[in-house]
């Protein structure tokens, strides 16, 4: 018993000394630098290079001799992907690995609310954090080029200062968990269609106005953790290993300390993928894209290949360690801060969270003799109508799909908020997809019918006309050439013949509402027939509690377009342009994009050719009704050092409390080179009750007045006269007022 005694006190000893002389990388107390540079120095070359490609589907290795731990990623960015089996994309069978939906970013930008964005990324990054991830694959930030991009419904609009200021607080709100934000696709990955072979050719006044602005907000302001490269290609290198954005913009001219992650299969080349930024490799099978021999990972390019060459002195250590420094201070500051919160998972407050989020999205684009809300003392029976309330939506679309602990559909949300007022009875309409299945995990929903496309209409149109109002749910869904990853929609219209069925159902009831759940606009030849109108998006988890919430009036629809629905395709710039999809070389397999209308995306295409939208940029109704006062500036003249200020007063006029989005363009008046109309700079969201007023004030400075001069290479605000425009969308100018630029 003496000498355990004596063992067991000389035990404690050596621990105290060993406590006190712990490694400087293992000391939470020492600053992160010094913590990645004492793990760097202790490392091997082997060790080194295994820390920079995966070792899994979705981990890389970390260092066991010393303790520092593997990298776990996830999908997202609207939930967290189900766990896979280690080498293989089949589902790892788990039974706690459901998740919280929340609704896609094109909801969240519809919002035009940055709290909402801060909810959202705290909320999904809580999720990320209980599953122990290091890194949440998202937010996207592509910018809305075109209608049929495939995965719009995970970017967030077409304008690069919305975009910008509700990235910044989702990637904070991801990233106060203790998980890194990955924010992708860098860059100019603005169509799905031949993705991985097509090669974007982009003035750099295009590529620094448009397309980067949201992902430097992403590094500078949200001072995002990781960036994830693109597929597709630009001046002929890949983006995933692209000497101009990563290494001269991205790490260069804007300082990024973070990691360079590889989209799945991204890297293609050994030499380029050392050179040129890259930090760490993660793809599918022997080279990270094409089927081949399984469990690879060492045949990656960054993997043996970068090891022979620096064993035969082809190359130098440099970049690597670059490359590990840059991983482990990703670590330091996820999965070995010892003050990383614990997180949780299908909370209460995430399903709010999700449901509040979704409600402040919904935009009510059309609303005719006050068609909605629904009026609870009149209605005695309604209508639902439509595939889409009824089939789940957080399955499909790509590795954004979801296994979730619940979605509530349009269809159950109505029934179960209607529960005693009202009688709510369902017709099928049309069918579009009846599948439910998507990377091993099944809906359970048997969506079967083999009724014809007549028998539907027919039984659609009986069940409208009994009813008191009628509600289509339809739109798009995420099947393959709709909203879904890796491919395209193939036109703007609406599928499966709901066009007819929306014509039939307006004849048949003049209390119609078409509910279009999609991320995308879709072409609208009936919108003259049909007095209600709302955008549903993909909202998620709550999507049927929050759908029926605007629908009934308990919540006054906010939401705002974050882009613009055209009136046909050849109102959008590529498409009249024919710039879209591209031009295939005839010696290879490339496909050559030309941005062809340049800065002139979106609305500013609207603006400069003068087309009138089907619904503009910015555009939302509300229950209530909103006066603008005349806008007014603190001074109308400023110099480059210094800024203005616009304030405008807005009532609440109507009977009931609502929100409204005030919106700020600015207008070069005249300028040296073509500018767009007017672009948005500044944008606010008030809560207002009946007769309530309260003043919004913006700031203006040169940031606000500059375009990017391309040969210089540098921002430019010339001098001169511009205008001030406050707005509730694109097309709805309010007020506006001159100042001078000294």
């Amino acid at each position: 018993m003496k000498k355990m005694a004596l063992a067991c006190v000389a035990g404690l000893a050596l621990f105290s000394v060993q406590a006190q002389q712990l490694p400087v990388y293992l000391d939470g107390n020492q600053p992160i630098e010094s913590r990645v540079e004492d793990a760097l120095s202790r490392m091997t070359l082997q060790e080194k290079i295994a820390m920079i490609h995966a070792q899994s589907k979705f981990s890389s290795p970390g260092v066991p001799r010393l303790g520092i731990p593997e990298v776990w990623c996830t999908d997202g960015p609207h939930g967290i992907r189900p766990e896979v089996l280690w080498d293989e994309w089949n589902q790892a069978g788990w039974t706690n690995d459901s998740c919280v939906a929340f609704p896609a970013l094109t909801c969240l930008a519809a919002t035009w609310n940055p709290d909402m964005a801060l909810l959202y990324g705290k909320s999904i990054g809580e999720e990320a954090r209980y599953r122990n991830k290091s890194i949440l694959l998202g937010p996207g930030v592509n910018i809305y080029r075109t209608p049929l991009n495939g995965r719009n419904f995970e970017y967030m609009g077409e304008d690069p200062y919305l975009s910008s200021k509700m990235v910044v607080p989702y990637v904070r709100g991801v990233q106060s968990n203790g998980v890194a934000a990955c924010v992708k696709h860098f860059a100019l990955n603005n169509n799905e269609i031949n993705r991985h072979t097509s090669n974007v050719i982009v003035d750099d006044r295009a590529l620094y106005e448009i397309y980067l602005p949201a992902f430097k907000a992403a590094v500078q302001e949200g001072h995002a953790w990781s960036i994830m490269g693109s597929y597709n290609l630009y001046k002929n290198q890949h983006c995933c290993h692209n000497e101009y954005l990563l290494n001269d913009i991205l790490k260069g001219e804007w300082g990024f300390d973070g990691v360079v992650v590889s989209d799945w299969g991204g890297a293609h080349d050994t030499d380029e993928a050392i050179s040129n930024g890259l930090d760490l490799e993660f793809g599918s099978w022997t080279n990270g894209l094409s089927s081949g021999t399984s469990n690879a990972y060492d045949n990656y390019y960054l993997a043996y290949p970068y090891l022979q060459r620096i064993k035969s002195g082809k190359v130098g250590t440099a970049e690597l360690d670059d490359k590990v420094r840059r991983v482990l201070r990703l670590i330091f500051r996820t999965t070995m801060d010892r003050n990383r919160p614990f997180g949780s998972i299908g909370s209460p407050e995430h399903f709010d969270a999700s449901r509040h989020i979704a409600e402040e999205g919904i935009v009510l684009l059309q609303n005719r003799n006050n068609v909605l809300p629904l009026d609870l003392n009149k209605v005695k029976k309604v209508a639902v109508i439509g595939e889409n309330a009824i089939k789940m939506m957080t399955v499909g679309g790509g590795s954004s799909s979801l296994k979730v602990k619940y979605e509530i559909s349009p269809l159950d949300g109505l029934r179960h908020r209607l529960a005693g007022q009202a009688e709510v009875v369902y017709a099928r309409g049309y069918v579009g997809d009846a599948s439910g299945e998507y990377n091993g995990v099944v809906t359970g929903q048997d969506l079967s019918d083999n009724r014809s496309a007549e028998e539907l209409l027919a039984e659609a149109v009986d069940v409208a006309r009994s009813c008191d109002y009628v509600i289509f749910f339809g739109g798009l869904n995420k099947s393959a050439g709709q909203d879904c990853e890796d491919s395209d929609r193939q036109a703007l219209g609406l599928p499966y013949g709901q066009d007819k069925v929306i014509e039939a159902l307006a004849k048949a009831n003049k209390n119609l509402v078409v509910v279009n759940i999609s991320g995308n606009a879709v072409a609208m030849p009936w919108v003259d027939e049909v007095p209600g109108i709302i955008q549903g998006w993909f909202l998620g988890s709550e999507a049927g509690n929050a759908l029926a919430a605007v629908i009934v009036g308990d919540v006054n629809p906010s939401g705002r377009l974050p882009f613009t629905f055209p009136t046909s395709l050849e109102n959008v710039g590529c498409h009249r342009m024919d710039a879209y999809p591209g031009v295939k070389r005839a010696s290879e397999n490339i496909w050559d994009i030309t941005y062809k209308e340049g800065i002139f995306v979106g609305y500013r295409w609207s603006d400069k050719e003068k087309l009138q939208p089907l619904f503009p940029f910015g555009h939302g109704l509300s229950y209530t009704s909103f006066s603008y006062g005349k806008a007014t500036l603190d001074r109308n003249e400023l110099s480059a050092s210094d800024s203005i200020h616009v304030t405008v007063p807005v009532t609440n006029t109507g009977s009931v409390a609502g929100a409204e989005v005030v919106q700020l363009y600015v207008r070069d008046v005249k300028s040296s080179v073509a500018r767009p109309l007017k672009e948005l700079k500044g944008f606010r969201k008030i809560q207002l009750a009946p007769g309530e007023t309260k003043s919004v004030t913006f700031t203006i400075d040169k940031s606000s007045l500059s375009y990017f001069d391309d040969k210089q290479h540098v921002w430019v605000a010339e001098p001169g006269k511009f205008e001030a425009l406050v707005a509730a969308s694109a097309t709805d100018i309010k007020s506006k007022v001159a100042f001078q630029l000294k």
